[in-house]
């Protein structure tokens, strides 16, 4: 786990709130659960917590160690539950794999059930296919509740375990950074409240989560080449018409992995699902997994009436030093995860909002320098990884600063010049080992 103890002020993902010192003291388990969020692929949670009739918690209805659905409002904070996958493994014992994730309690939340006007705007008839992509983009825009399961689904390995399956979730928000028509940037913030094992609601706090680009008829796409290392590839002319390219970084603005496919359109049914890619391991995993360094894997967003899913298969693979596969044994286990993003309302998002004006500044710069050093013809080489080496954290002390009421800010200029500097101390030595080709 990142230790967050020893520094003075507050990353941007702490509670910008007076119960901010409790919170990083020790003995709490409020450190482990704020920076298992910060990656895509949240590791906080919610536990259930009674609602009244006309809302539900975000974890609406789980599972029972014996299958059985549980409703929310049965549960309080102080009643943990063991909640046993429906779709696991029949044969192991249950409890050995009972899924691990945050175990934090949330207020409630109301549901979005009619399908929103995005749905309906991508349903419209006589658009063309450039137009309904837009739409299927844009609709992933929206105020949330976001839950990610993953599972572990066969391993390829003498005396193979299959490691506990992963659930989480948080309230999250997606804004529109930009639109460009061929161009569309996607911020998530989550916006999070918790709820004391008292049973006292905590003050709501903030954290910069994951940004997805996209890009109509790329020329080229990042890749990921293993050991904190990307390379800009070209896109054949013949793989670019209709193609749209996803751009996915980390909490930190730093990049991550990305994809081009098309978006498919079936009447009532929308989706991009792109081919196999490499990327880095995120935090659910590194945090406790040593035993591979890459994770082989694809994408399919689908938007609902209510919503959108990200469907995500993944292998987990080794790497030798220069970043090669490994020739024997290479492949460690297969992974299917599943993340639901369901529409919300009534939910206040004003401190999500106030933090992405206030520190629109900071972080427009540090978009721009990023996409300097992805430009370069070489690659892109990190001395670690952004978030589990904490190369972020300058970055988000920074930002942190820009969100404090009353606070003297510096001019562009100057935040350029701190931006730079930050991000620069990102980058390896020039000698390192060379790209896998």
């Amino acid at each position: 786990m990142i230790q967050l103890l020893s520094h003075r002020r507050p990353l941007a993902c702490m509670p910008r709130a007076p119960h901010l010192p409790r919170l990083l003291g020790l003995g709490t388990f409020a450190v482990a659960a704020l920076m298992d969020m910060t990656v895509h692929g949240s590791a906080f949670a919610y536990g259930a917590k009674a609602a009244p009739a006309s809302a539900v918690s975000a974890s609406a209805a789980s599972t029972t160690a014996s299958g059985d659905t549980a409703p929310a409002a049965t549960a309080t904070p102080k009643e943990p539950r063991l909640r046993q996958y429906t779709f696991s493994w029949k044969f192991l014992d249950e409890s050995s794999l009972a899924p691990r994730g945050g175990s934090t309690a949330g207020s409630a939340v109301q549901p979005v059930t009619q399908p929103t006007a995005e749905w309906q705007a991508l349903q419209a008839p006589g658009l063309s296919g450039f137009e309904r992509d837009r739409r299927a983009i844009l609709a992933m825009a929206g105020a949330y509740r976001a839950s990610f399961d993953f599972i572990e689904v066969a391993g390829f390995t003498a005396a193979f375990q299959p490691d506990k399956p992963y659930q989480s979730w948080g309230t999250e928000k997606v804004y529109v950074l930009e639109d460009k028509g061929t161009a569309i940037v996607l911020q998530h913030l989550l916006v999070m409240t918790m709820v004391s094992e008292d049973g006292k609601t905590e003050p709501p706090f903030v954290v910069k989560h994951w940004r997805q680009d996209w890009h109509y008829e790329p020329k080229d796409q990042l890749v990921y080449r293993g050991h904190n290392t990307w390379q800009r590839v070209a896109v054949p002319a013949a793989q670019r018409k209709g193609q749209w390219r996803q751009t996915v970084y980390q909490v930190d603005d730093s990049p991550r992995y990305s994809g081009v496919a098309a978006w498919q359109h079936l009447g009532n049914y929308s989706a991009w699902s792109d081919a196999d890619g490499w990327r880095p391991l995120p935090r659910r995993e590194f945090s406790v997994r040593n035993d591979y360094q890459v994770l082989i894997g694809n994408n399919r967003h689908i938007i609902t009436p209510t919503g959108w899913m990200h469907e995500q298969a993944n292998l987990k693979a080794k790497l030798d030093a220069a970043g090669h596969l490994l020739p024997k044994d290479a492949v460690v286990a297969r992974e299917l995860g599943f993340n639901r993003y369901e529409r919300i309302e009534g939910y206040d998002w004003s401190p999500g909002d106030r933090y992405l004006q206030a520190t629109e500044p900071v972080w427009s710069e540090v978009r721009r320098q990023w996409d300097r050093l992805i430009a370069r013809p070489e690659p892109l080489r990190l001395k670690g990884a952004p978030d589990k080496d904490s190369l972020f954290v300058p970055l988000y002390e920074y930002a942190a600063t820009f969100d404090e009421p009353g606070a003297a800010l510096p001019t562009r200029a100057e935040i350029k010049l701190h931006v730079e500097k930050a991000v620069r101390d990102y980058l390896a030595p020039s000698a390192k080992q060379p790209v896998r080709h």
